[in-house]
């Protein structure tokens, strides 16, 4: 029986769709298009040149975080749009679940697991090759329809190409990335095992991440070092660059009032230290990292502190006295369009419709949304290149929210970076709030989705 979910195929076979840039977005939209019965041609200029933030050749690389966010469907809106991914045959989200890690009811992955899953995947398929090499400017015309899907980190080339293509001055924030920490190198005698009350998830047991106690005084001696530590020096032209607020680096958290980390990164809630039976001042929390479980990132602590400041600082927690990192934080700088004025609804730039842009180039923020947008760029190339249509999901699911606000819904004038949350949902009828408005949302997206993904009730419910 053939898959509702899969889009009709073209007639005859033309030429490959070519996409520029191997990550999330652009994986997915190449096995969108691949499922639809195109042939891709995906371009990535790892390893012949390198980015400031990527260690690996790897499609899907992680570069920051190794965590998904919420897995929960029902509450957050991060896990809603991990749903209706899983039904729209996301090559992303099944790898991702084929790799998770104990997180609590975070969807963590084991990085280098995830990356060799989606590679294997798309270099398996007979209609997909891949070519290494940088793409120095727009795709050329004889290619046709294309998606650039090069992430915030565009080569200067093409990022150059396309301000001068649309006119528009070029947008851009900084991300931050956290360390990683060797489990063996975390004092045990210390820090223990607990997820925020004790709460289980995709694959853990409620016991998913290391917690480092601090009292009144080591907390604000920490926030002390953090402001006080050698920070990485900007560059001329980066002075002005704003940061992203869904990860500031901690130290900038810090200056922003001594109480901040307490009730961020660093909060206690829901925490018990098995020595004193009591919840602690502020935590540390590690969360894992790898298949293996040797490497443990330190939860929410991006950062600009020098390497050496980073060891010396990061040491003067409790339980991470010995720490020995794997991999210090480090800085970027992300690229972005002004989206809602220069693409189109189904993401295509209004100066020159035959490129679709995906990713994180297009404003939106985090591994999950930027896969998301892939999908639906390469849905939309696939219906376009088969001699149809195919209407953006509606704005009441979690995918069509995303989009609307990128292509529309945000104001030009102050477009950032934006993660998904229930706030871009248009309002539901009735008087639920808090928690059952939610899930009103939530249960409302998901049979939207369905529709048009073209999934029959019976699929739906099974």
């Amino acid at each position: 029986m053939d898959d509702p979910t899969k889009l009709a195929a073209p007639s005859s076979e033309t030429a490959p769709v070519h996409i520029v840039g191997g990550g999330l977005a652009g994986c997915e939209a190449a096995w969108q298009l691949l499922r639809a019965g195109r042939s891709v041609v995906l371009h990535e200029m790892r390893p012949v040149r390198g980015t400031e933030a990527h260690l690996t050749d790897g499609l899907c690389e992680l570069v920051c975080s190794n965590s998904f966010r919420s897995d929960d469907a029902l509450n957050n809106a991060v896990g809603l749009l991990h749903e209706e991914m899983r039904r729209a045959d996301s090559l992303v989200m099944r790898a991702a679940d084929r790799h998770k890690l104990p997180a609590g009811g975070a969807l963590a992955v084991d990085r280098h697991g995830f990356s060799g899953e989606v590679q294997a995947t798309l270099l398996a398929h007979p209609r997909f090759r891949l070519e290494r090499g940088e793409v120095a400017g727009l795709p050329p015309a004889e290619w046709g329809p294309a998606i650039v899907a090069t992430g915030p980190l565009t080569s200067p080339a093409l990022a150059d190409a396309v301000r001068s293509l649309a006119g528009e001055a070029e947008l851009a924030f900084f991300d931050a990335i956290a360390p990683i920490v060797h489990l063996d190198s975390i004092d045990r005698s210390i820090a223990w095992k607990q997820s925020r009350y004790d709460k289980g998830g995709p694959a853990g047991d409620g016991a998913d991440y290391f917690n480092c106690p601090l009292d009144r005084d080591q907390y604000y001696a920490f926030v002390a070092a953090l402001i006080a530590g050698e920070k990485t020096d900007f560059k001329e032209w980066e002075a002005t660059t704003p940061y992203f607020d869904g990860c500031l680096p901690i130290e900038v958290m810090a200056s922003r009032g001594p109480d901040t980390l307490r009730f961020g990164p660093m909060k206690p809630v829901g925490l018990r230290d098995p020595r004193t039976g009591r919840r602690p001042f502020a935590v540390v929390q590690l969360r894992q990292d790898n298949a293996l479980g040797t490497l443990w990132n330190i939860v929410g602590f991006q950062t600009k502190l020098r390497h050496a400041e980073q060891t010396r600082v990061f040491r003067t927690v409790p339980g991470l006295q010995n720490a020995e990192f794997a991999r210090l934080g480090g800085l970027h700088r992300n690229t972005f369009l002004n989206s809602p004025r220069l693409l189109d609804g189904t993401l295509r730039l209004r100066a020159a419709p035959r490129l679709r842009f995906a990713g994180q180039i297009t404003g939106c923020e985090g591994y999950v949304e930027s896969a998301a947008v892939g999908l639906m760029a390469g849905r939309f190339l696939a219906a376009e290149a088969a001699g149809s249509t195919l209407a953006p999901p509606p704005g009441t699911t979690a995918m069509g929210a995303l989009l609307g606000h990128i292509t529309g819904g945000a104001d030009a004038t102050t477009f950032q970076p934006m993660n998904v949350n229930f706030g871009l949902f248009p309002p539901i009828d009735g008087t639920a709030r808090g928690k059952e408005r939610k899930q009103a949302l939530a249960r409302r997206a998901l049979s939207d989705i369905d529709s048009w993904l073209g999934r029959t009730p019976a699929q739906a419910a099974a």
